[in-house]
Parts: C-alpha cells; sequence; structure tokens
C-alpha cells in the first residue's frame, strides 16, 4: 500500500525519469523539483517540465545564479571541453560542478520541509557516477544526517540507483513503467543536443554522457536478448 509523500530531485534526465517511475510506484503523493542553474544544456529543463506534466505531477523550478558567478564546470561554461579534466580538481571530469549537489539537496530538504514532505528521491548513483564524489552513499547518508539534525526534521534520503549500472536503470526503468519517457523525452546530453534521436535516447552521441548512456543500453538490449532467447 503507498502511503507519505515524496520529493523527487528531477533533472529530466534518464536517471530522475527512472527514479520518478520508482517513486509514483510507492508513494502516494509524489511531486518533483528542478534547478536552472545556468547549465548549458537547458532543454533538461525543458524536458523536465514535459515529463512531469506526461506523469501528472507537480514540478517546481527552482534558479540558482550563484553557479554562473562561480563558473567552476564546463556545464556551464560553455568555452571549456567537456571531455577533459576539471581545471581545479585535476582527478574529476570537467562537468563536475562543485557542491551542486550539496546544494541541490539542501534546497530539495528545505523545499520538503515546506511542503510536509516525509522523503526524497535522488538520481545519484556510485556504480556508474562519473567520478563524481557527491554521488556516492556515504555522502548522502552524511547529508540526510546533517540536514535533519540542522532542521529537527526526519526527511529521508532515497536513492534506488545507488548500486546500478546504466544498463540496470534502463531494466529498472522498463520495470516502473517509464522507458518510453527514458527514450523519447529524457535528456542527459552535456552538449545539449536534443535534435538527433537514438535508439537510447536524444543526444550528440560523443560526450561522457551520451557514451555512458549508449552502452548501458546496448548492455541493456544485450541482457534481454539472452533473457528471452
Amino acid at each position: 500500500m503507498k502511503t507519505s509523500k515524496a520529493l523527487v530531485v528531477f533533472s529530466g534526465g534518464q536517471d530522475s525519469t527512472t527514479c520518478l517511475g520508482w517513486a509514483k510506484n510507492r508513494f502516494e503523493s509524489v511531486e518533483t523539483i528542478t534547478f536552472d542553474y545556468g547549465q548549458k544544456h537547458r532543454i533538461e529543463i525543458t524536458q523536465a517540465k514535459k515529463i512531469a506534466k506526461a506523469l501528472h505531477v507537480n514540478n517546481t523550478v527552482l534558479s540558482l545564479d550563484a553557479f554562473a558567478q562561480l563558473n567552476d564546470s564546463a556545464l556551464i561554461d560553455g568555452t571549456k571541453d567537456i571531455g577533459a579534466h576539471h581545471a581545479t580538481h585535476a582527478n574529476l571530469p570537467a562537468s563536475f560542478v562543485p557542491n551542486r549537489n550539496a546544494i541541490f539537496f539542501t534546497l530539495a530538504h528545505a523545499f520538503a520541509q515546506k511542503q510536509g514532505i516525509e522523503h526524497i528521491i535522488i538520481g545519484v548513483s556510485q556504480t556508474d557516477y562519473s567520478g563524481y564524489p557527491d554521488c556516492r552513499a556515504p555522502f548522502v547518508d552524511a547529508l540526510e544526517k546533517a540536514l535533519n539534525l540542522g532542521s529537527e526534521a526526519a526527511i529521508t534520503f532515497h536513492a534506488p540507483l545507488m548500486h546500478l549500472d546504466k544498463a540496470q536503470t534502463f531494466a529498472l526503468a522498463q520495470t516502473e513503467g517509464v522507458l518510453t519517457h527514458v527514450i523519447d523525452d529524457s535528456h542527459t546530453c552535456y552538449n545539449g543536443d536534443h535534435t538527433h534521436k537514438h535508439p537510447w535516447g536524444y543526444g550528440c552521441d560523443t560526450c561522457p554522457a551520451c557514451v555512458l548512456r549508449k552502452m548501458g543500453w546496448e548492455e541493456f538490449k544485450r541482457e534481454e536478448n539472452v533473457r528471452n532467447s
């Protein structure tokens, strides 16, 4: 039986769309929150609104101008090579946005308090996390504890993709009934290409996000063929 309210941190990408399907199948009331932080792949905001509407959930968009001022990521600065190393974190990809998830999750936590929501669903994964340290379980656990301590709240973070790779994420999207939305509507391409469609969805086919998604789709289809043979 579905109970309680849930908030999905929703980028409109493959992972968060899968998480939205997962949440709708487990919670009585679900809404989404999307962040406009000056990302060059702004099409994801449009797609987030489209998917939320199609799945009959409310979507709130919060604007965060501070990230543009920090300008420390190729996801924001269009002059930086998306496939290079990060300028100030040499061991991380150029797409890393310092403290992005900490800020997103903190704001989601505050929004959840305002809305009387007990659960927050996030699409992070430490299996296919592209080297981002803020996509790992210890970070999520520590932040949940700190935010609840700092607000006398008892909100639970859920990361259903934490231990799944991209192939398993495609499989979960199929199980939760949102695979069509993942393929036809979601956006993960760092270059903001939503004009070229592939079997795995829209994208440039060359940026790290597209390569990871493509590889996951191909593995998902191989495993599906084996199951059906």
